[in-house]
């Protein structure tokens, strides 16, 4: 997949200097508005830009996991997802295993981040955790680990930062073009030149609500076609295609809101968190291809190869173009091969309920916030928190007095 990590690294590059032009067209309406000088204002800008990128390469997946409220995770803390991401990290051929983290919430989703393979993250949410399989785990994971392998994860944290810094610097523009004010009082005490000022006045107004909405458009552009490439990569690690879209069904078929999303970091989970079921127009400005068809591309796959894949897709578009690049097809049976033999050594039977992984998250949870747990006698699960200050507690059920483990 050579060709589409080339691809990835120069489309974050052209993505950078696009979302910094636009930013210095920010700047210099804004300057020219308030300071009487655009030169000024795109200097300002330009320190914006150059800053974010810094921050974005170093510390952006530190800073998107906090927004979420990830929490780091080891083996011994929630064994099956560890050992699903282990599995998957051993079929994509990475050097090293990603960070593991779990978001306390009720909706199911995941994404992957990270700036290079060495230093990436797979994040998935308690509700996701709760609902699906083993296999399907396997789907969603190993779909977040293709978007490491192509090198995915940097060009979306490059997104997400930069129109992140574009939304807020356009949306404060805005309100204070509209209701603060400052330039417009300062111009007209001045007097003269109304009319050029009420010309610069709208193209700089425009030049603020356009900008977003043009930055956005970028951010869905590359979207859409990484998410085919991470489902057929995804298919090739597990070589059972039918667990991630049985994954996607379910994933879609959620009603739970994701709380910790926003419009900036929308395009990087496995599906589009603001998604409305049941208004299939919405598809048209998703970050993510419909649900039906990636599963509907899945289900025809007549076995676990990229050839596979990309025959079932250009059938689904009746006829459309290759969606796989050529050095991928060209390798294709070797890296099926190694993946069939990865899956048939690592694969478990997961024959738990949906309630049994519900309770398995749930604790966990439990035990990233410190609390202390201490089954009582009578079959109660007790949990007191980290700033309990007792060494004993009493069960409600039955009564009997229990000391808490040191």
């Amino acid at each position: 997949m050579w060709e589409q990590i080339r691809s990835n690294q120069m489309r974050s590059v052209v993505l950078a200097i696009t979302m910094g032009l636009v930013l210095l067209g920010i700047g210099y309406a804004l300057g020219f508005y308030f300071f009487d000088s655009g030169i000024g204002g795109i200097a300002v800008a330009l320190a914006v830009w150059l800053i974010m990128n810094l921050v974005t390469f170093f510390q952006g997946d530190n800073i998107l996991l906090a927004l979420h409220k990830a929490r780091k995770i080891g083996p011994d803390d929630h064994p099956r997802l560890y050992n699903v991401v282990e599995e998957m990290r051993i079929a994509s051929g990475l050097g090293k295993m990603p960070a593991v983290y779990i978001i306390d919430d009720p909706s199911p989703n995941a994404f992957a981040i990270g700036r290079n393979p060495d230093k990436a993250a797979v994040a998935v949410t308690s509700g996701l955790l709760a609902r699906l399989n083993r296999d399907e785990l396997q789907g969603v994971v190993a779909h977040e680990m293709a978007h490491i392998k192509n090198r995915d994860v940097l060009l979306m944290t490059v997104c997400s930062i930069m129109l992140g810094t574009i939304v807020i610097l356009s949306w404060y523009a805005s309100r204070m073009m509209l209701f603060g004010g400052m330039g417009g009082s300062r111009r007209s005490s001045g007097g003269g030149g109304g009319g050029g000022q009420v010309i610069i006045l709208i193209v700089a107004l425009l030049l603020v609500i356009l900008a977003p909405i043009f930055a956005q458009l970028i951010y869905f552009a590359v979207s859409r076609k990484r998410e085919y490439l991470a489902d057929a990569t995804g298919a090739v690690y597990t070589r059972y295609p039918e667990g991630l879209a049985s994954a996607l069904e379910k994933i879609s078929s959620s009603t739970e809101p994701l709380k910790s999303a926003n419009k900036a970091t929308a395009p990087m989970y496995i599906m589009n968190p603001f998604r409305k079921k049941g208004k299939p127009a919405a598809n048209l400005t998703s970050t993510h291809p419909p649900v039906s068809e990636r599963v509907r591309i899945l289900r025809s796959m007549g076995g676990a190869t990229f050839t596979d894949y990309d025959k079932s897709y250009s059938n689904t578009h009746r006829g459309g173009g290759s969606i796989i690049p050529s050095s991928a097809l060209a390798a294709s049976p070797a890296m099926a091969a190694k993946s069939a033999f990865t899956k048939k050594t690592t694969r478990v039977k997961d024959s738990s309920s949906e309630i049994e992984r519900a309770r398995e998250t749930s604790d966990t949870l439990w035990k990233l916030n410190n609390y202390k747990t201490i089954d009582c006698k009578c079959g109660t699960r007790l949990r007191t928190p980290p700033d309990f200050k007792g060494n004993r507690v009493k069960c409600p059920h039955c009564g009997n007095v229990n000391q808490l483990p040191t």
